[in-house]
């Protein structure tokens, strides 16, 4: 008796709030967005429930026909009967005014082919900005991150937000806060680098922009940032996509997560996707300590879980965890997944799954209030619409298009500058050899746009480095006719500049499918490069080296026969043109290298901040050390550190540090130079990084200037994960270290006392 009347005032406290809740507009804008989500809820069948928490890709049925005007398959129609939760890429490959009118139709038809008139969310992702035709390309996020700039990669991404929903589009799979550390990974040019705190801030002044500063989101004029991939996916063994990831606990907490955790608290991302990989034998989308216990409990994420393509099926027929495909769907909702990526064997079968199992539901609700939150938070239900004359007005803008230009130049990095060849002299005549595989069909116009009349140009590509078919490329025989042409070029040349590297057919995604491969298990440049570098210089000829790739390669021969070498990753659409801003002296390069470039792939794991025990053997038969350290660049400035000094020789728990040196660039141009920071932990309970990165400063000095530069100490960046795996702050000593690389820098020691 007593459990009846239990279940009696139940049902009436429910049947009070559903009332309550139901009594309430859910189209009602006064409301909060907490109301109007459960306004709505409860309104919908378990059927229309699911359908929010799938996204399929427009490719299987969303186009425009020859008049321009929205043609949908029969497949998308039936999907659209009850709403959906998104689609993926509708209009990539239109300009962005047509995109912006098919996906107002294509909203249009969503929101009054459902019952309750559920706008979808249109998504895109952003490696050279907008992932589409027509926008702005920018350089890669590896790119911008060696522009060491955090304020110039938040505007870029402002551009990107802004293009972005001129189209139309809703929500971003962009950044990746993924630390990446192996070359051998096809997607490494995708994320910021292998530095945590590089990384971080990267990642967050990233999402900050893309979200308009979270208040563009509402207002209609930025998407929302879905940061990827949650956690180690830049880590997979072998540099092999989907293989396993081993990484250790402490490692995670003190260097993986930090840029997830700032875009979740600090950045305010409104969405994370899971990682492909599994994290020590436990696959990332059944992770619910991960997805759920990391993610929400310990850092109040609020927003939704996107899986990776097919990856919640991918638990049962690829991570072989689940024992059928309901088992996954039931594994990647518990865990905490709210949109299922693509798939038609996962969250599909989750109303029949309800049936047999009631309880599903709660989950099933728990997602479906986020993604409702998230097209809430988006204006969607009240402003679904782009403005068609907003989008001619602000698609690749004058200032969108400077503002690539300001970021290639201040990402390209200049590795090496024997007896200062570089710049080049605009005044002198000189005839110039372009020359090389990564060459482009307008990089002879322009270099020409840049130099001036007394620089005559001859160009020759020669060669391909693969037959460039995408699933598999093949690397392509040795063309001696080809060599021998370029050699010419260049003995009736005064000096040569040579572009090498690698292209997006040597470094690229290695899809699920076994044909699609992308990873590398070398990393010397592909192809007869080495042998080009070395006949053209036997000529005795000056050789400037443009290496264009997306991974890093190990450039012996070219660090050895090279005159001078800018590295400049994959830079914006006018990258040639900026590069040869670079090269005649208009602007002085201020990169600085992401990522640590090895003479070996036999030398991996290798990045600057790995314990320091790492470093107590060199290897047989290889030189000392990195070609190139973390953090290096040179200048056409001539910077001089001098007078480290900190403000006091101890730190409290409760205190901070203040450590300053003084820079004077002793060129005799104007230059910019990234002042960085680095703190080691002399001794600690467990061994420690050999330095690590934990402030940096990008300044500009006029030839002759000085300038003193300072940086807070504080106790957070002393903090680690000790012995018993808690957070600890140890008393000690520890070493701090100004200056122009990893390698490069003044030091100066204080103690941490309690």
């Amino acid at each position: 008796m007593k459990k009846l009347l239990v279940l009696a005032t139940f049902l009436i406290f429910a049947s009070c709030n559903n009332k309550e809740s139901s009594s309430k507009d859910y189209k009602d804008a006064s409301l909060s967005i907490e109301d109007r989500v459960e306004a709505l809820l409860p309104k919908l069948s378990l059927e229309e429930k699911v359908a929010q928490m799938r996204i399929f890709h427009a490719n299987i049925g969303v186009k425009h026909d020859e008049n321009g005007k929205l043609k949908l398959s029969d497949k998308v129609v039936e999907k659209l009967k009850l709403g959906i939760a998104g689609i993926k890429n509708p209009g990539e490959h239109i300009d962005a005014v047509a995109a912006a009118k098919l996906n107002n139709e294509l909203q249009k038809y969503i929101i009054e082919n459902n019952r309750w008139g559920i706008p979808a969310l249109f998504v895109t992702e952003s490696y050279n900005g907008v992932d589409a035709e027509g926008c702005t390309k920018f350089g890669r996020p590896m790119t911008s991150a060696a522009s060491f700039n955090p304020e110039l990669v938040r505007r870029q991404w402002d551009v990107v937000g802004r293009e972005a929903r001129l189209r139309g589009m809703h929500m971003c799979h962009s950044p990746e806060a993924d630390i990446v550390r192996d070359p051998r990974f096809g997607r490494m040019s995708e994320a910021f680098g292998e530095d945590t705190y590089l990384t971080t801030q990267m990642v967050k002044n990233a999402i900050i922009g893309v979200q308009g500063d979270y208040e563009g989101l509402g207002n209609g004029t930025h998407i929302g940032a879905v940061a990827k991939h949650f956690a180690g996916y830049g880590q997979v063994l072998g540099g092999s996509n989907f293989a396993a990831i081993e990484i250790s606990e402490r490692t995670l907490i003190d260097e993986i997560y930090p840029p997830f955790e700032a875009a979740v608290k600090e950045a305010k991302t409104l969405g994370i996707m899971a990682s492909h990989g599994d994290l020590n034998g436990v696959a990332s989308h059944g992770n619910p300590e991960l997805l759920t216990g990391v993610l929400r409990d310990q850092w109040g994420f609020e927003g939704y879980v996107v899986s990776d393509s097919n990856d919640i099926a991918r638990l049962f027929y690829f991570m072989n965890v689940a024992e059928s495909p309901e088992a996954a769907a039931q594994m990647g909702l518990e865990a905490g997944i709210d949109i299922d990526l693509y798939a038609e064997d996962s969250y599909a079968y989750l109303p029949k799954m309800v049936k047999k199992n009631p309880e599903l539901e709660k989950l099933i609700d728990r997602s479906v209030r986020r993604v409702l939150r998230t097209k809430f938070i988006l204006g969607l239900f009240d402003n679904p619409y782009i403005n068609i004359e907003d989008v001619e007005k602000g698609n690749r803008a004058a200032s969108s298009l400077e503002l690539a230009k300001e970021s290639d130049l201040e990402s390209i990095i200049l590795l090496k500058n024997e007896d200062k060849i570089l710049p080049l002299s605009k005044d002198k005549s000189l005839k110039v050899a372009l020359l090389g595989p990564l060459l482009k069909d307008n990089t002879k116009e322009m270099f020409e746009s840049v130099s001036g009349s007394n620089i005559k140009f001859i160009a020759e590509k020669g060669f391909q480095l693969t037959n460039q078919k995408g699933g598999a490329p093949k690397l392509l025989d040795r063309d001696p006719k080809a060599i021998a042409s370029l050699v010419n070029k260049a003995r009736s040349a005064d000096v040569s500049i040579l572009f090498l590297g690698g292209d997006k057919f040597t470094s690229k995604e290695a899809y699920f499918s076994n044909s699609t491969l992308g990873d590398r298990a070398t990393l010397d440049p592909v192809g007869p490069q080495d042998e080009l570098i070395e006949k053209i210089k036997a000529l005795g000829k000056p050789v400037i080296v443009v290496l264009k790739h997306r991974r890093t390669l190990s450039i012996n021969t070219i660090a050895e026969e090279a005159d001078a070498i800018l590295d400049t990753w994959d830079l914006s659409e006018f990258g040639d043109e900026s590069t040869a801003r670079i090269i005649f002296g208009e602007v002085s390069p201020s990169g600085k290298s992401p990522v640590t470039i090895p003479r070996s792939i036999g030398q991996i794991p290798f990045h600057y901040s790995m314990k320091e025990i790492n470093y107590k053997k060199e290897y047989l038969f290889l030189g000392q050390g990195p070609l190139y350290p973390f953090g290096h660049g040179l200048s056409y400035g001539d910077f001089e550190y001098s007078d480290i000094s900190i403000s006091n020789a101890e730190i409290t728990p409760d205190t901070e540090l203040e450590v300053s040196v003084k820079v004077t660039n002793k060129g005799n141009v104007k230059a910019k130079e990234v002042v960085q920071m680095y703190l080691k932990d002399e001794i600690g309970s467990v061994t420690r990084p050999d330095k690590e990165l934990k402030a940096f400063e990008k300044i500009e000095l006029n030839a002759g200037e000085n300038k003193t530069v300072s940086f807070k100490i504080t106790p957070k960046m002393l903090e680690f994960t000790g012995i018993t795996m808690e957070k600890v702050l140890e008393t000690g000593d520890y070493t701090v270290m100004l200056g122009t690389s990893s390698k490069d820098y003044l030091e100066t020691t204080f103690k941490l006392k309690k």
